[in-house]
């Protein structure tokens, strides 16, 4: 594929997409992407939105904290949004937040992840529509992502999709009290936290993580 043609084109949504002559790879659109913010679906490059600040403000608190929490603990590795997962042969997203424990470690390679991380977490932009989400959502399901987390600061709720030892997957929507993780054993924050406009200190709740009894 490396001779084929691509141009961008505008679909109805206000989103720009990247046509080929023919569909384009994951392992191509890798390639491509280095200078483009774009996800591949169905075998089309899409640009994704530019993120709000209070996506960003979100986006950034929540990595971090989480970051420092799975560090200090070995748990595994948390990336950010520009981490390329692997789907199938034409299919590629960018989580925002993505979590692989360490006994999963051998999906993560240099180029993508090639396999399920254990946890992914979007955070959802007023320009995000259910014709957006959904195949999203349908995505990482397929590929067995244990437990998907959607953060909506316009709603300010969230919404937690977690696969069952069976299999299965349940969703629930959270709009008070607390996201606790079952990926992450002992990691939790709360929705007023998530959602206000002054949030505490990331290390200051991650120490305060570490030193509870109840997640050594």
């Amino acid at each position: 594929m490396t001779d084929m043609l691509i141009h961008p084109e505008v679909n109805v949504v206000p989103r720009n997409s990247y046509v080929a002559d023919a569909p384009i790879d994951f392992e191509t659109w890798i390639r491509l992407s280095e200078d483009l913010n774009t996800e591949l679906v169905s075998g089309v490059m899409v640009d994704r939105m530019s993120a709000q600040l209070p996506h960003e403000w979100i986006f950034v608190w929540l990595l971090t904290l989480l970051r420092n929490y799975v560090g200090k603990r070995g748990a595994g590795v948390v990336l950010g949004s520009r981490t390329a997962v692997r789907i199938s042969d034409f299919n590629g997203r960018l989580p925002d937040i993505l979590f692989v424990r360490a006994g999963n470690a051998e999906i993560i390679r240099k180029e993508a992840i090639y396999g399920a991380p254990d946890l992914v977490i979007e955070i959802v932009s007023p320009n995000d529509r259910p014709s957006d989400l959904i195949p999203l959502e349908t995505d990482y399901r397929t590929l067995g992502v244990r437990e998907i987390v959607f953060v909506d600061p316009q709603r300010k709720r969230v919404r937690v999709v977690r696969q069952s030892n069976e299999g299965e997957y349940a969703d629930e929507f959270i709009s008070s009290g607390r996201l606790a993780l079952n990926t992450v054993p002992g990691f939790w924050v709360e929705l007023d936290w998530l959602f206000g406009e002054q949030r505490p200190s990331e290390l200051d709740v991650a120490l305060e993580l570490l030193n509870n009894p109840a997640t050594n």
